[in-house]
């Protein structure tokens, strides 16, 4: 089954800066070095399995890593001044993240959703002191996304002493992964396929560009959503949260990127379902899309590749969506497995996707003449 033996712990060296100046016995402290768990059978071909980095296992999850990195670099480079205020867009786990972050370095935090923000989530972000405001119309063409971008501006006007991380096309938002990656080399040794989902582009792109570096012949997997245009797809109603976009964050590393799968938001519901049925472990839309495609992989690739899915966060967040009967029968999420293979298009605008669909040929929607195709199946 290809199991190497995990190490408990990862080197110092692989923490980023701002995560090696914070006291270990902090909440801080406590964000990464989180384990991988062997996802085998039943929930893949017996046999046949991968490894999942567990996220959820920080604090808030994946983005706590960026959240921290984020305003660490913004206070030493002078951007961020003691006690301002941080606001910025989120859909929620990097809201968690800032909360965290503006806790341990005294800030306070502002946070920009829609109504798609689950209420637990809400609690959670004014229980650790962020202050939650809504957005209630969407952008005609730029969705929900484009209106909390823009009420941040409104925001920014009113805070002239404020400070916005713009995670979608931050740099330091990809930098924040480096710790990630390193991490996963101590754990596991040889990887020969990386799956990751993708929004803001930030931890496939911070993830990826150090392994690639390191493991040159690596084939990363990036996970979009139907209904997302961040990898030339039309843009359409998106019910999944934490991955696609209706606008074209910059962090994207399309060069990275061997192929794309979109997954809808039954067939994320019925992987992460059966994820805690069969392993008690799973997450929320993310961790059920990333997870059906690396059930693939294990099935499709030879059995000596050793494959790693990215598990942003835990299941507790979705107990009224993902996990709740009620929220899933009322948006027809229930009782539709997911085909065996994904259906094929050999280009991202041949048409629109509405089931687990896989391309090898990414493109950058923003790319100018001759530099739409980025990547082909050659690697």
């Amino acid at each position: 089954m290809n199991h190497p033996t995990p190490t408990a712990r990862s080197t110092p060296e692989t923490h980023a800066p701002a995560e090696a100046t914070l006291p270990p016995h902090t909440p801080a402290g406590l964000v990464g070095d989180t384990p991988v768990l062997w996802i085998g059978a039943p929930f893949t071909a017996a046999g046949r399995g991968f490894w999942a980095k567990l996220e959820g296992h920080n604090p808030g999850g994946i983005k706590d890593r960026s959240a921290l990195y984020m305003v660490h670099v913004a206070r030493e480079r002078g951007r961020l001044r003691t006690g301002a205020r941080i606001v910025e867009s989120t859909s929620g786990t990097l809201g968690l993240g800032l909360a965290l972050a503006g806790a341990t370095y005294g800030h306070p935090v502002t946070l920009v959703t829609d109504p798609g923000i689950e209420p637990l989530m809400t609690g959670l972000l004014s229980a650790y002191g962020a202050e939650v405001d809504v957005v209630t119309t969407p952008h005609p063409q730029g969705g929900w996304q484009q209106a909390r971008r823009q009420r941040v501006e409104e925001l920014l006007a009113v805070h002239p002493d404020a400070w916005c991380p713009d995670q979608y096309n931050n740099p330091d938002n990809v930098a924040a992964y480096a710790a990630l990656a390193h991490e996963l080399v101590a754990q596991l040794g040889r990887i020969d396929a990386l799956v990751v989902s993708v929004g803001t582009g930030g931890h496939s792109a911070g993830i990826g560009s150090v392994l690639r570096g390191l493991l040159p012949r690596l084939r990363i997997v990036g996970v979009d959503a139907t209904g997302s245009t961040i990898f030339g797809q039309p843009a359409g109603s998106r019910l999944m949260r934490g991955l696609g976009s209706s606008i074209h964050p910059r962090n994207v590393a399309y060069d990275l990127f061997d192929e794309v799968h979109w997954v809808a938001a039954p067939e994320a519901v019925w992987a992460a379902r059966r994820l805690a049925r069969d392993h008690y472990a799973s997450g929320g839309w993310s961790v059920g899309a990333v997870a059906l495609v690396a059930r693939w992989l294990a099935r499709t690739l030879p059995p000596e590749n050793r494959i790693v899915a990215v598990f942003p966060d835990g299941p507790q967040r979705y107990v009224g969506t993902v996990f709740d009967d009620a929220y899933c029968r009322r948006h027809g999420l229930l009782g539709a497995r997911p085909a065996d293979d994904p259906d094929e298009i050999a280009d991202p605008r041949e048409r629109t996707v509405t089931r687990w669909t896989r391309c090898t040929r990414i493109t950058d929607p923003l790319a100018g003449p001759g530099r739409h195709d980025l990547v082909g199946a050659t690697r």
